[in-house]
């Protein structure tokens, strides 16, 4: 990487989790050596307790274990670190308090989201399933509207439906992990009164945005974009999200910018931008603090006519977010190297057993800071969770978008129900399996991650006389 807040702030993470992996690598020796003498020749021949020790040594020497969290968030840069602390000591952390003149943190954040992503108009939120609200409100979504939206996503798209008083009806996702735009066409023939499209780029897998913009078109359907995923992401040579006249982004703890909540509404509308500003807390003449906001002229009788939710993005989130706008490029890269470096492992060892979802046509730069695959149809239910076991066992923790408590599985939508089944998708997310990579790691720890799964699977397949 070559930007130098990014270099600053990775020296001293380089330091810290040196230091945590020498931890790590010290805590595996240590139980490897203990449970060995635990399980001396003698104990064995009289304490089942240590047969069981003697297993777990057998684990660790002959199988990978991964030792790091997948839980580790990309951390906040030193740049800031200190500018949230400089903030504070300021007290103004409300984004309209500002002397006539000065621009908010918020409004700088803003711009610059504005000019990494390419639209002219962007108001910072609380989060991201507010903007998702938003979009749906400021672009005319009556009570009991349908709007149609991927039967895989987040439990946060159809809440953001539920929230702006919508009606979601769901269209199936295809084996990689996008809408399916058959199904998709078939769904706005069935529904002719639906006038909402809220296209969600799960792990920032784009459809055939092109293919979904014309058919919103031939059936006067308005298309939005949830892009909480997809930051980074271009679709033809052009960032994400403007294929639908409005978007949302996330800034959410594991997200590619983290605030640990926030969100941002992106469009080049000026209508709804000033719906926005205003619906998020502008009140009275506030607008006029907003930078990346149409004129005056487009909030005329707003302030009185629309509702204040109170849904502002703070000074304090913007300030923490800024400094990572600069290092997107570089941790981009960064992520997606390592993703096709595990990705070519994984297809090399185990790619009869699994399929690794292909990139949509169209898709001009991906950002993979995760890793999704589906499992063979071979695998019945009991071995996807002897799979998911197994990976456990060795200190890896993958999830099952298909599992029971998923909030990325529909059947859990009580709030809003699918009306009709939707057996591709439940098919898919029975053995679609999802990993994080985590900035922060090493390469080698990919190495431990990318055996740990390859292993799991050859274990399972042994286990059941299909290897």
């Amino acid at each position: 990487p070559t930007d130098n807040t990014f270099i600053h702030f990775s020296f001293h993470s380089f330091l810290r989790e040196h230091y945590i992996r020498i931890q790590n690598s010290v805590m595996k020796t240590f139980l490897v050596a203990w449970v060995s003498l635990a399980a001396s020749a003698d104990a064995l021949l009289t304490n089942p307790a240590a047969q069981k020790v003697q297993k777990i040594t057998d684990v660790l020497k002959d199988r990978a274990y991964v030792t790091r969290d997948i839980k580790t968030p990309d951390p906040i840069p030193e740049e800031g670190q200190q500018a949230a602390l400089e903030l504070m000591k300021t007290g103004r952390l409300y984004r309209y308090n500002v002397a006539p003149g000065e621009e908010s943190v918020v409004s700088l954040c803003e711009k610059e989201i504005c000019e990494y992503t390419g639209f002219k108009y962007c108001v910072g939120l609380n989060s991201c399933g507010s903007a998702l609200m938003l979009l749906l409100k400021t672009t005319g979504l009556q009570p009991g509207g349908k709007v149609l939206s991927n039967a895989f996503t987040f439990g946060a798209v159809p809440s953001a439906i539920e929230h702006a008083r919508g009606k979601a009806v769901y269209v199936e996702s295809n084996q990689d992990h996008v809408i399916d735009v058959v199904d998709l066409e078939k769904k706005l023939k069935e529904n002719p009164d639906c006038k909402h499209v809220l296209i969600s780029h799960m792990r920032g897998k784009l459809a055939d945005m092109d293919a979904i913009k014309d058919l919103c078109d031939q059936h006067d359907a308005i298309l939005l974009e949830d892009c909480a995923h997809s930051l980074g992401v271009f679709w033809q040579g052009e960032h994400s999200g403007h294929k639908g006249i409005a978007c949302a982004i996330s800034s959410q703890s594991y997200k590619m910018i983290n605030s640990g909540e926030g969100g941002f509404l992106l469009t080049d509308d000026p209508d709804i931008a000033a719906q926005t500003a205003v619906i998020a807390g502008a009140y009275e003449g506030l607008a006029s603090k907003h930078t990346t906001v149409p004129g005056p002229e487009h909030f005329e009788g707003k302030p009185v006519a629309l509702p204040n939710y109170s849904i502002r993005m703070s000074n304090l989130a913007a300030a923490v977010i800024r400094p990572q706008i600069k290092t997107l490029e570089s941790r981009i890269e960064i992520y997606n190297r390592r993703y096709n470096a595990l990705v070519d492992k994984l297809e090399s060892r185990v790619g009869d057993h699994l399929y690794v979802p292909k990139l949509t046509p169209g898709v001009t730069r991906m950002v993979h800071d995760s890793i999704q695959f589906n499992l063979d149809k071979k695998f019945t239910p009991d071995m996807v969770q002897a799979f998911l076991d197994e990976c456990g066992a060795h200190g890896l923790p993958v999830e099952l978008f298909g599992h029971k408590s998923n909030a990325r599985n529909f059947v859990n939508w009580g709030f809003a129900p699918a009306d009709d089944p939707l057996p591709q998708t439940a098919e898919m997310l029975s053995r679609a399996c999802d990993c994080r990579m985590p900035l922060m790691w090493e390469d080698e720890d990919f190495e431990d991650l990318g055996n740990v799964i390859i292993e799991s699977i050859e274990k399972v397949l042994s286990d059941n006389d299909m290897l």
